[in-house]
């Protein structure tokens, strides 16, 4: 290895190793850490983020990636060190324009945000979290305002977490889906489907040995995994082999954990899938929201929902229900996580109404950070789309604009990256189907590893080695598409209602 590339990988590990600290004291913030602790573990958080975002943004870094680009003469564009340097240049240009005051602010309002948003939701007040919400916006507007060169503000948000995307292409994907959801919606709403059996008294220790063998199916293993309790699920991994999962249990609702842990699960096997030999650098940190929410997306639904899973999942669900769901038919039980019912909380929203949840957030969040909403008026603004695109009343502040962790924790303009992580979602299924003859068969016996090998080669061991477009050429032959996405979802819902939705 070249002499300048070998020091600016080592150089870029200092780095990454900073970066996945503050995961880990995140981690802990969310799930184990006494409430005593917020205060200072945000100054530690804060402290953290300043040294790593001096490092990345110092002179030293500039001075080593120009050395090692000089000496990329002769080495593919796509190698791992072209990648590397390429990589750590588009960071660090993008970093050194936001000054570490700014960036230590905002990781310290993320941390404290969290708290307020805990407890404002617990007492399903959103006024109490108010303030802090101002705050992060605020925060926000002040961070566009480092950059220049954009078409639309929140290009420079949607831009953290999905590199290159601009808001006029997440627009058009975004209300394509929508239009061509909302007729779909309307043929299903009034039909009917069974649920009775999504609405039992499922004792918590049942669904935690339910969600321990699904996962164990997944791919989940004691030495390198870990889940935890938590309000609101997140996956988080400190390396390929350490990576860390949390879900929630209702009591009368059992697929909230299930499906919860099996979206983050998804989430996971893309963080563990990546190839050893890119862990400590700029590529092992995965930079798409959009390709990881496919990832957790597809294992979510496309097999947790789907038809040949079920001949495997509804066994399990009733063997530890205590009970209450002894008998329990496959055919039921897909039909009934299949039902398309308009509600309030996005992460149990079925499949088809779940897009118009996203479409929502994101047309709040470019108002508020546009000033064209207040904070005080969004509560009202959001039960107004709520009541527009999804037919339902919000009934507390809890289940309405307090439901979600995201804009407590500053991730604004990570919204977009469900929905678009769906179309892709839909785009890699048809794939694997073509590539895999008989995946069916092995989804309804319970064996997940070639499924889960074949992401993991297409996908998973790359990490952000290649930008979405490149990888998406590379496994899908072309770009984001919703009609994937809609085909799929028109079979699937098709064969769950018994009717045509050609």
């Amino acid at each position: 290895m070249a002499k300048d590339i070998a020091e600016l990988r080592e150089w870029t590990a200092g780095i990454t190793d900073l970066r996945r600290a503050c995961s880990v004291l995140q981690w802990d913030k969310d799930t184990l850490m006494p409430p005593l602790g917020a205060p200072l573990r945000a100054e530690q958080l804060a402290t953290l983020e300043r040294i790593a975002h001096e490092r990345l943004t110092s002179e030293r870094t500039g001075e080593l990636v120009a050395a090692a680009e000089a000496e990329l003469d002769g080495i593919a564009p796509d190698s791992v060190d072209a990648r590397i340097v390429s990589e750590t240049r588009r960071q660090y240009e993008k970093d050194r324009r936001v000054p570490v005051e700014l960036a230590v602010a905002r990781a310290k309002a993320a941390s404290q945000g969290y708290e307020t948003w805990v407890a404002a939701r617990a007492a399903g007040d959103f006024s109490r979290f108010a303030p802090a919400l101002e705050r992060n916006f605020q925060l926000a507007r002040e961070y566009i305002d480092c950059f220049d060169s954009y078409d639309d503000p929140y290009d420079v948000v949607l831009d953290d977490f999905a590199p290159g995307m601009r808001t006029a292409h997440a627009t058009q994907l975004l209300y394509e889906m929508r239009d061509r959801l909302m007729p779909l919606i309307d043929m299903l709403r009034e039909r009917d489907v069974d649920v009775s059996p999504l609405h039992v008294d499922y004792p918590v220790a049942g669904q935690r040995q339910l969600v321990d063998q699904v996962l164990r199916w997944m791919g989940f293993n004691d030495a390198g995994w870990r889940l935890d309790d938590t309000i609101h699920p997140f996956e988080t991994s400190f390396s390929v082999t350490d990576v860390r999962l949390t879900t929630r249990y209702h009591e009368d609702y059992f697929p909230a954990g299930l499906y919860a842990a099996m979206h983050e699960c998804g989430h996971g096997l893309y963080e563990a899938g990546v190839e050893p030999e890119l862990q400590r650098t700029p590529l092992g940190l995965i930079r798409s929201s959009a390709i990881h929410e496919s990832q957790s997306r597809l294992w979510e639904n496309m097999v947790g929902r789907g038809r040949a899973f079920s001949s495997v999942l509804a066994p399990a669900v009733a063997a530890r229900s205590g009970g209450a769901l002894s008998g329990l038919q496959p055919d039921a039980l897909f039909r009934a996580v299949n039902a398309v019912q308009p509600s309030t909380i996005r992460i149990e929203a079925d499949e088809a109404t779940y897009g118009l949840h996203i479409v929502l957030r994101f047309e709040l969040e470019r108002l508020l950070l546009a000033r064209e909403l207040e904070v005080d008026d969004l509560p009202a603004a959001w039960n107004a789309r709520m009541q527009e695109y999804l037919g339902v009343k919000v009934g507390s502040d809890a289940e309405g604009v307090l439901q979600d962790v995201h804009w407590s924790a500053g991730l604004i303009g990570y919204f977009p990256t469900y929905a678009i992580g769906n179309l892709i979602a839909g785009q890699l299924w048809q794939r694997v189907r073509s590539d895999i003859s008989d995946l069916d068969d092995q989804l309804a016996a319970g064996e997940l590893q070639s499924l889960r090998e074949w992401l993991r080669e297409k996908v998973h061991r790359h990490g952000s080695r290649y930008s979405d477009p490149e990888l998406l050429a590379q496994v899908v032959d072309g770009p984001v598409e919703v009609a994937p996405f809609i085909e799929y979802l028109k079979a699937k819902l098709g064969d769950a209602y018994g009717v045509g939705l050609d």
